[in-house]
């Protein structure tokens, strides 16, 4: 019982010093490098393959997710 007690001594300790008012949502990132690598777009767009129910489904999938490449060749999840 005490460990439960000490537990939440701790957490109310610390939650008293978190800010109010926060959301969670992280902020956008500005001038950072993609963190998304051509692998990870590969392996996305199997999974989604793999998951369609046809070539249409697929299509319209990939490109709701932004992993179609755009007019300059870059996918949008990669910008």
């Amino acid at each position: 019982m005490s460990g439960s007690l000490e537990v939440r001594k701790f957490l109310w300790q610390h939650d008293d010093a978190m800010p109010r008012g926060s959301t969670g949502v992280p902020a956008q990132r500005n001038d950072e490098p993609s963190r998304i690598s051509s692998e990870q777009v590969h392996q996305a767009r199997l999974a989604v393959a793999r998951g369609a129910l046809d070539v249409e489904d697929c299509r319209q999938l990939l490109e709701m997710l932004g992993l179609v490449p755009g007019e300059d060749g870059v996918p949008p999840v990669r910008r």
